[in-house]
C-alpha cells in the first residue's frame, strides 16, 4: 500500500495548528509527534528538537528535508502506535479523520507550472509544431490553493466554469540542467491537481500571445494526499473524473506525449527547480467540460480519483458578491 502524506489542522489551546500526517488505515498519524516518541523510546536526547528538524510540521519544510523525513514516516508507521500513546511533549499521535480538518497537502506551493502533454486534450484546437517539440507550460497563482472538500467560488464574471483533471509532480531535490534520466530523483511525490478554469475568459486572454492569466488564477485544488515517488506509478497510474457521481472520463498517465523526465529536463535548463515547485502534467483527455462539450452548474460536485493517491473532491458554488473584469 502506498504511503499517503497529508496536511491536517487540529484545535489546541493556542488555536488551530497544522500538522504533517500520514494515513494509517482509518487514522491519521502526526508524524512530528510520532517521530519524537520513536526517538524518546530509543533513549535519544532532546527528541522533540530532533523531530522538529527531521520531521517538521510544515509540509514545505518537510519536503525540503527529503529522504530523512520519509524514513521518519516509515519509522512512525512501523511503531504501530495505539490511540492512547502520545509524543514526549504530550501531543497526540493518532487522530480519526473526522476529528481533524484536512488541508491541501501543500497549502502554499513554492511555484506552480502547468503543462499540456496529452494529445487528446482539446482536440478541436490545432496544436502547433512547438507542442510536439517541447513541453510548454503556463504559470499560475500559488496563493489561491483550495483545500480538499472545500467549496470553490464561481467567479462572478464568468459563465462557463471548468475543471481540469490532472496529476502533478512536486519537486523535492533542487536542481538545474537536470537530465531526463535523473529527473524522477528530484521529485518528492505526486498529487491530484484540479486546475479550475474560467473558460470564456481564457479564450479572450489567449487572443494575446501571452497564455492564460486571470482565467487560471482564482482556484487551484491539490490533494487529498501526496504520495512519495517510490510509492506511485508515475508512468501508468489510472484515474477517473466524476461529476455528481457520474463518471465523465477514465484516463492513464501512460498517454503522456512528453514524459516527466522531458518536462523536468526542459524546465530546468539554465533555471533552478526548487523544493515545493509543482509541475502539473496538464488535463487528461476528456478531463474537463470543454473536451466533453457539456458544462457544470453551481452546486455540482467534482471528484477526481487517481489510483494510489485517492479522491480529490470540490463543490462549486456561486459567490454572493458580483464584480466585473
Amino acid at each position: 500500500m502506498s504511503m499517503k502524506l497529508a496536511t491536517f489542522e487540529v484545535h489546541t489551546d493556542l488555536g488551530p495548528q497544522t500538522r504533517v500526517g500520514v494515513v494509517d488505515g482509518s487514522a491519521l498519524l502526526d508524524v512530528n509527534a510520532g517521530y519524537a516518541r520513536v526517538l524518546a523510546d530509543e533513549g535519544k536526547s532532546r527528541p522533540g528538537d530532533r523531530a522538529d528538524v527531521i520531521a517538521p510540521s510544515d509540509m514545505l519544510d518537510f519536503i525540503r528535508t527529503g529522504d530523512d523525513a520519509i524514513e521518519a514516516v516509515r519509522e512512525v508507521l512501523d511503531a504501530k502506535f495505539e490511540s492512547d500513546v502520545c509524543g514526549p511533549s504530550g501531543a497526540r499521535i493518532r487522530y480519526n479523520h473526522n476529528e481533524v480538518r484536512l488541508r491541501s497537502p501543500l497549502p502554499r506551493p513554492n511555484f506552480i507550472r502547468d503543462y499540456t502533454v496529452f494529445e487528446e486534450h482539446a482536440t478541436d484546437v490545432e496544436k502547433p509544431d512547438v507542442w510536439y517539440d517541447i513541453p510548454v507550460y503556463f504559470k499560475t497563482n500559488h496563493d489561491t490553493v483550495v483545500d480538499p472538500g472545500a467549496d470553490v467560488h464561481w467567479p462572478s464574471w464568468e459563465e462557463k466554469l471548468d475543471f481540469e483533471f490532472e496529476v502533478a509532480a512536486i519537486i523535492g531535490e533542487p536542481g538545474q540542467n537536470i537530465d531526463s534520466d535523473d529527473a524522477l530523483s528530484h521529485v518528492f511525490g505526486f498529487t491530484i491537481f484540479n486546475d479550475f478554469t474560467a473558460r470564456e475568459l481564457l479564450f479572450r486572454e489567449i487572443e494575446m500571445p501571452l497564455g492564460p492569466a486571470k482565467s487560471k488564477d482564482f482556484a487551484n485544488g491539490f490533494g487529498p494526499y501526496i504520495v512519495p515517488t517510490e510509492d506511485f506509478d508515475a508512468h501508468s497510474a489510472e484515474g477517473r473524473a466524476l461529476v455528481n457521481g457520474e463518471e465523465w472520463t477514465t484516463a492513464t498517465l501512460s498517454d503522456m506525449y512528453h514524459s516527466w523526465g522531458e518536462i523536468i529536463e526542459h524546465t530546468s535548463k539554465d533555471e533552478p527547480l526548487q523544493p515545493g515547485d509543482v509541475l502539473g502534467a496538464g488535463t487528461f483527455p476528456d478531463g474537463c467540460c470543454m473536451d466533453q462539450n457539456r458544462w457544470i452548474d453551481p452546486g455540482d460536485t467534482i471528484e477526481l480519483q487517481v489510483d494510489g493517491i485517492g479522491t480529490l473532491s470540490h463543490r462549486v458554488v456561486r459567490s454572493e458578491e458580483e464584480s466585473q473584469v
